[in-house]
C-alpha cells in the first residue's frame, strides 16, 4: 500500500506551498484522531531542503516563533495547538552527526513515539533497525537552480495514505 507524489518544485515558494498543504492535512488528520502519533521521515542528500522544509511544515502547524534545526541536539520539541486543542507536539530530529543507530536507543528519544502529534526526523537512516515504522516519507532533492526541489511523497501505511490522499497533485 504505497501511495507516491511526486512535485517539481521551482521556486522556494512552491515548497513553502506544499509544506502548508501537508501541514492541513495533518491538522485535520490529527485533530479528527487527537490521540493519534505519526511518524515522518525527511531523505536527501546534505543540502536538499530538509530543514527548510521541516521548518515551513512546523510553521504552518501554528508554532509562532524560531524553528531551530536540530543538528546538535538531535530533537527539537514544539507544542502546538490545533482547532484550539493543546496537547499535540512536532518533535523535529536531525540524526546526521549520528555514528551509530544505537545512540539512538541511548539517548531516549523513544517515548516522543508515544506523544500525540507527529515526529519529523531527518536523516532516518542513521538509526537504521531502531526507529519506529513510519507513516510517510518525504524525499527531497536538489534540482539544477539552487531553489529548486523534486519532493516525493510516499505514504506507507493507511494513516499516511488518507493523509496524501487529500493533497493536491500540482502546487504553484
Amino acid at each position: 500500500m504505497t501511495e507516491t507524489i511526486t512535485l517539481h518544485c521551482r521556486q522556494e515558494t512552491a515548497t513553502a506551498q506544499l509544506a502548508k498543504l501537508l501541514s492541513q492535512q495533518l491538522s485535520q488528520f490529527l485533530v479528527a484522531m487527537p490521540h493519534a502519533h505519526l511518524n515522518i521521515a525527511l531523505k536527501g542528500d546534505l543540502g536538499a531542503g530538509k530543514t527548510t522544509f521541516a521548518r515551513y511544515l512546523i510553521q504552518n502547524m501554528g508554532h509562532v516563533g524560531r524553528v531551530k534545526s536540530p543538528t546538535y541536539t538531535l530533537c527539537e520539541p514544539y507544542s502546538i495547538t490545533l482547532d484550539g486543542k493543546d496537547g499535540f507536539t512536532v518533535h523535529h530530529f536531525d540524526l546526521y552527526r549520528m555514528r551509530d543507530p544505537l545512540e539512538w536507543q541511548e539517548a531516549g528519544f523513544a517515548e516522543h513515539f508515544d506523544a500525540p502529534g507527529f515526529c519529523l526526523i531527518e536523516w532516518p537512516e542513521k538509526a537504521q533497525g531502531t526507529l519506529p515504522a513510519f507513516d510517510i516519507e518525504i524525499e527531497l532533492q536538489a534540482g539544477q537552480d539552487e531553489m529548486e526541489r523534486t519532493i516525493t511523497l510516499r505514504a506507507l501505511n493507511a494513516p499516511g495514505k488518507s493523509i496524501l490522499d487529500h493533497l493536491p497533485q500540482n502546487v504553484q
